[in-house]
């Protein structure tokens, strides 16, 4: 028996859905940022957050924030989910990501091969207003253009450029096929051409000059990327012992299986057990044809290894698996997955697992995923983890290095993929039509930037003082 699915709207019906959503939220009301006279003390949520988390990590994650503005950015996501409550919403959701810095875009390889450059970051995924994904992009884009030393024109010109990008795209999207906006992706040769195409667009021979250099490290990250793989991953993180390879211990950063359990207090043989059990777990999670793959792989070793800026603290392994002999290795990452920052304002997941709930919002939004990409409950019911390739072809840009066109370029790129991403989720007609074709958006979400720039200073400046008072313990240089 066929059953009916939902009921879908006529191209109209969905414009003038979105030329409503102006009366709830009119695009010149985007701009504004006032903090509530309530608003919750920053270091209070970050202290709250680290209350599930190792605790003999957490002075390096509060170490690597003290770094900069922008680092404390990166880890400031649930401080910015609760602002972002009270900002105007057209009622127009998508997937997000949570948490779209300049620093979770990025490249890695598609199952085809080809590198792709995309979102990369999913651990706070959640549906929601598409907005809140936009003024988090904007305002990482200011905060790394002062970072960086750009004057405030450069930053605002950069900042306009990401958002900009999101609106002129998704009205191409609007435009287009189902399944095309589905397969649309941009690859590092689509990135290579837009920065040559810059350079010679460049009436100002050092700006020309800069972006050429841009050009040029590019193709180095991109030669290097294609490196980046299990076997070269084996001889970073390996050694070999008695004729085998296991993971090298390297504390605090990587600590193997065979040291960790003193430090979780639990028996060498109940973390054998407890990795075992999760492992099948993760295997069930994937496709017959991936677990097939799998099974092809015997797990060698795992070890505990610090994350980024915004894991660190969450427990994130690194597992070695063995192919057909030991010069045949794959390394998967294991991270904790916890409830998305945004379900503390928005209506909870939809999944009872996070790890789950990280996977499929990954799957929805990005062109192409890891082949490996799985969930498994931890054997704490407490704890849950999401599993994917440790090293496939992945590269990341230096966004705290960009001159003023290069970091616009790159901001172009990341305001395209975003609207790319909520394309494939949310209804690109009717957020196009919120948008519209002039630039009224695009300015007010670029206040906004700059205006939530300025507070994250503040809380920057909060947050170091807490650090020096005593109140949070931070390890620098790790």
């Amino acid at each position: 028996m066929v059953t009916a699915g939902p009921k879908r709207r006529t191209v109209e019906e969905r414009t003038a859905l979105g030329k409503r959503s102006r009366e709830r939220a009119p695009r010149s009301g985007q701009a504004a940022w006032v903090p509530p006279p309530d608003r919750v003390d920053p270091v209070a949520l970050l202290e709250e957050q680290g209350l599930t988390r190792e605790q003999d990590l957490l002075p390096v994650r509060y170490g690597r924030m003290m770094a900069s503005a922008f680092t404390f950015y990166r880890g400031a996501a649930k401080i910015m989910a609760a602002d972002l409550r009270h900002t105007d919403t057209a009622g127009l959701d998508a997937q997000l990501c949570g948490d779209t810095h300049l620093s979770n875009f990025g490249m890695f390889a598609s199952p085809e091969r080809i590198l792709l450059i995309d979102l990369n970051d999913f651990d706070e995924t959640l549906p929601g207003p598409f907005e809140y994904d936009v003024k988090r992009l904007a305002t990482s884009v200011t905060i790394a253009a002062r970072h960086n030393g750009l004057t405030e024109d450069e930053a605002r010109e950069a900042t306009s450029a990401s958002v900009t990008a999101y609106r002129t795209a998704m009205t191409e999207f609007a435009g287009m096929r189902t399944l095309d906006v589905w397969y649309a992706r941009r690859s590092e040769r689509d990135f290579s051409a837009a920065l040559a195409e810059a350079a010679e667009s460049q009436t100002d021979k050092n700006r020309r000059k800069v972006v050429r250099e841009a050009s040029r490290a590019t193709a180095k990250a991109v030669r290097k990327a294609r490196t980046r793989d299990s076997s070269q991953a084996l001889a970073k993180l390996a050694e070999h012992v008695d004729g085998s390879y296991r993971i090298a211990s390297r504390p605090p950063n990587i600590v193997p299986a065979r040291e960790l359990s003193g430090v979780m207090g639990v028996s060498s043989t109940e973390l054998q057990s407890a990795i075992e059990t999760q492992f099948a777990a993760y295997r069930a999670s994937l496709p017959d044809d991936r677990r097939h793959l799998l099974d092809r792989f015997e797990l060698v070793d795992v070890a505990r290894k610090v994350g980024g800026v915004g894991s660190v603290g969450t427990r994130t392994y690194i597992a070695l698996l063995q192919g057909r002999d030991e010069r045949d290795p794959l390394f998967l990452q294991v991270k904790e997955a916890t409830r998305s920052v945004l379900e503390d304002h928005l209506p909870a997941s939809g999944y009872d697992q996070p790890g789950e709930r990280v996977v499929r919002g990954q799957r929805m939004m990005q062109a192409a995923s890891d082949i490996f990409l799985g969930w498994a409950p931890g054997v704490e019911t407490d704890r849950h983890y999401y599993w994917r390739q440790l090293r496939d072809m992945n590269a990341s840009a230096d966004v705290e290095s960009m001159a003023g066109p290069v970091l616009t370029l790159y901001a172009r790129e990341c305001g395209w993929t975003l609207a790319r991403a909520h394309a494939r989720s949310g209804d690109p007609v009717a957020i196009s039509a919120y948008l519209g074709r002039g630039d009224d958006f695009d300015g007010a979400v670029t206040e906004f930037a700059s205006a939530y720039a300025d507070q994250n200073e503040r809380d920057f400046d909060e947050f170091r003082q807490a650090v020096r008072s005593g109140r949070l313990a931070a390890t620098e240089g790790v």
